[in-house]
């Protein structure tokens, strides 16, 4: 029975909102019709009837007032016809026949417009009485005319009278019946009317209470649903993809559930996805730095360590063979490290994760310095193969940065960041691994404010230059100077340039120096025009400014706003800073040089410069390494190289000086390979103040 009825809905399609609504609809606007209807019915109806009550009853009843006027007055003029002289009586006799055919076409009237029996039946009781008041009135008149009026009297009194008070009261009785009618009509017309009323009151209510129900029944199939949907809607967007709307047995809103599932289904696997691209890396499958922070962070542990590792000269092989190639060899760094950390036998293995570029870390629990070294040496173990990238095979080494809490437990952020000192510490000094120090920490924290410390340095003339003097080797004569920056800190003392010059490469800021030393350059030259007019002074110029467009352009605006000749000022550039770009390069060079600067390649030998690019390099002067120089005295195989460097310069129309001369062999060495100018504390020593102008004063006068 159960399934018979749920198959009938089924097919009626009662299972759909829209069936039902239009069902619904349907009803109310039946029930509404109806309601409309009977009135309107009703309405028709009592037209009718007053129609009818105009044009029949109503007429019935003017024409028995009207036959019991003309009775009464048939027995006036029938009186009035018996008092009257016979000279007259034809005339009373017209007035009476008038009045008797009168009450005859009034009958036949009433017998064409009644159709009520009783009614009918007193018709026929009038017609009888009328009969025999005719009969009376023939023999009245007949006697009147035979035996006198007084005969004629006597009969009227005992006959005619009689029988015509019997027609007029059988017509007041007709009279009366037919108001009772007319009021009954009356009365079940407005019977009518009230029944109407009252059904259309009832069907009004029925109307209101099945709009009531409907609208019941359309709260609990669509909107509980509904309410329903919202309820999982919102749980979804909570981020509870588990959950699942209940089937619904409407149709559309199954529907919408069944759509309401399989959202929350793909939003749980899209939002697993996106999980699992912001916690692991798409390139090894390993956690990264988020999801370490996420699942360790917090107060630490005390024997919680650290090894950070980067993956050596990852840059050079994406530059050489290609990032398929970097990404092959990251993967492949990756699976050893996983295969050394599986291989742990403790209660907590340790946690290895990739952090950025070719960066790996591993979390150690319960560990020391010597359990973390002897990982150290298993990862160097499993790295000791090469990679194999198609036909390429690639050595891989990784510099470590270890850090570790002994007893003290650190924040996990904190021992990343100890790490991270300690790998950095181990670039510099270009070592395999290294421990985080405190004294690491403290070079740092230096550096963090080196940076605004070096901007009041060029702007409260901090900065000093100090020129070490160049000398030809065949007279030993000064024709020149190079400038070196050195920085007198308030508080820190004397900074080495080998720490804050790379400093400013590194952060931009290199160009700040170049300039503060272009203008220090020209503003001694300037004062030097007078005394010393032969002397040059050179500066050297950083990798960073020959990138620089603008660059000829602001030393020509010193030049000119000091009014200095520019053969008076040298721009030694490095080896390794030319060939960086050496198309770009060689274009700013010959814009330099169109100024009027003299170039000089500074630490030649060092890098890998093309002969093909340096005869195009509009340069004047080569300056040999001082690699180049110590010992040179005592090493054949050197000299034989600096002769062939001298001999190539010269072929090129360069003359060539040598850097760090320190002995009187070295430069006596140097002179007989044919060397043009020496520097060099053998020389002099970079002098400033009071040093530079003394030794100033003791060059010869030409």
């Amino acid at each position: 029975m159960r399934n018979s009825f749920d198959h009938l809905i089924h097919v009626l399609g009662l299972r759909r909102i829209g069936v039902r609504l239009a069902l619904s609809y349907a009803l109310l606007l039946g029930l509404f019709t109806i309601v409309l209807l009977l009135p309107i019915s009703q309405i028709r109806k009592m037209t009718v009837q007053s129609e009818k009550f105009a044009s029949k009853e109503i007429q019935s009843l003017l024409y028995v007032q009207e036959l019991s006027l003309s009775t009464e007055n048939v027995g006036r003029a029938l009186l009035q016809l018996l008092t009257v002289p016979y000279e007259q009586r034809i005339h009373e006799y017209a007035a009476v026949d008038e009045k008797n055919r009168q009450i005859d076409k009034l009958i036949t009237a009433l017998e064409a417009s009644l159709s009520d029996d009783e009614q009918l039946q007193n018709l026929k009781t009038l017609k009888e009485k009328r009969n025999i008041y005719q009969q009376n009135y023939i023999v009245t008149v007949n006697q009147l005319e035979d035996e006198g009026q007084e005969a004629a009297k006597s009969t009227f009194l005992k006959q005619v009278q009689p029988a015509l008070g019997d027609l007029l009261q059988e017509s007041k009785t007709f009279l009366n019946r037919e108001q009772k009618l007319i009021q009954q009509h009356q009365a079940e017309a407005q019977q009518d009317f009230e029944r109407t009323g009252v059904m259309v009151a009832l069907l009004s209510g029925v109307a209101v209470l099945v709009a009531a129900v409907l609208a019941w029944l359309t709260t609990r199939s669509v909107v509980r649903p509904l309410a329903r949907l919202q309820a999982s809607a919102l749980q979804i967007a909570n981020g509870d993809y588990q959950t699942r709307v209940t089937p619904s047995k409407t149709e559309e809103v199954a529907r919408v559930g069944e759509a309401l599932n399989a959202m929350a289904t793909a939003i749980g696997i899209r939002e697993q996805t996106v999980e699992h691209l912001a916690y692991y890396d798409p390139l090894t499958d390993l956690p990264n730095r988020t999801f370490m922070l996420k699942t360790h962070d917090g107060q630490g542990e005390p024997h919680q360590g650290l090894v950070l590792m980067d993956l050596a000269r990852l840059k050079i092989i994406n530059e050489t063979l290609g990032f398929d190639t970097g990404d092959t060899v990251i993967y492949d760094v990756a699976s050893r490290l996983k295969s050394v950390v599986s291989q742990d036998q403790g209660e907590r293995k340790p946690w290895l994760a990739r952090l950025a570029g070719g960066a790996f870390a591993i979390l150690c629990f319960n560990t020391s310095k010597t359990a973390m070294e002897s990982l150290h040496q298993r990862i160097d173990a499993v790295l000791a193969e090469p990679v194999k990238c198609a036909q390429h095979s690639v050595d891989v080494s990784l510099v470590y940065g270890l850090a570790i809490t002994i007893d003290t437990a650190l924040p996990l952020m904190t021992l990343i960041r100890n790490a991270e000192v300690a790998l950095y510490a181990a670039k510099r000094s270009a070592s395999a691994a290294a421990w985080y120090t405190d004294a690491q920490e403290a070079s740092r924290l230096s550096h963090l404010s080196l940076l605004s410390d070096l901007r009041s340095a060029v702007r409260d003339s901090e900065l000093q230059m100090w020129l070490q003097p160049k000398l030809h080797l065949d007279d030993g004569k000064a024709y020149g100077f190079e400038a070196l920056v050195r920085w007198q800190h308030p508080t820190r003392g004397f900074i080495s340039p080998a720490e804050f010059v790379p400093f400013a490469e590194r952060t931009g800021y290199i160009s700040m120096l170049t300039m503060w030393m272009l203008e220090q350059a020209i503003t001694t030259l300037l004062g030097w025009q007078h005394a010393y007019p032969q002397q040059t002074i050179a500066v050297n110029v950083s990798t960073h400014d020959l990138r620089d467009d603008s660059f000829p352009d602001q030393i020509a605006a010193l030049l000119q706003r000091h009014a200095v000749n520019p053969a008076l000022l040298k721009l030694e550039i490095t080896e390794s800073g030319i060939m960086e770009d050496p198309d770009s390069t060689i274009l700013l060079l010959k814009r330099l040089r169109d100024i009027g600067l003299d170039l000089s390649i500074d630490d030649f030998g060092t890098g890998y410069s093309s002969l093909s690019y340096l005869q195009r390099l509009p340069v004047s002067e080569l300056k040999i390494d001082r690699s180049f120089v110590t010992h040179i005295d005592a090493q054949p195989s050197t000299q034989s190289l600096v002769r062939a460097i001298i001999a190539m310069g010269h072929g090129l129309g360069l003359s060539v000086i040598a850097e760090g001369i320190e002995t009187a062999a070295e430069r006596e060495t140097l002179r007989l390979l044919g060397c043009d100018s020496m520097q060099g504390y053998f020389a002099s020593k970079p002098l400033h103040g009071a040093a530079l102008q003394t030794w100033l004063s003791n060059l010869p006068v030409n």
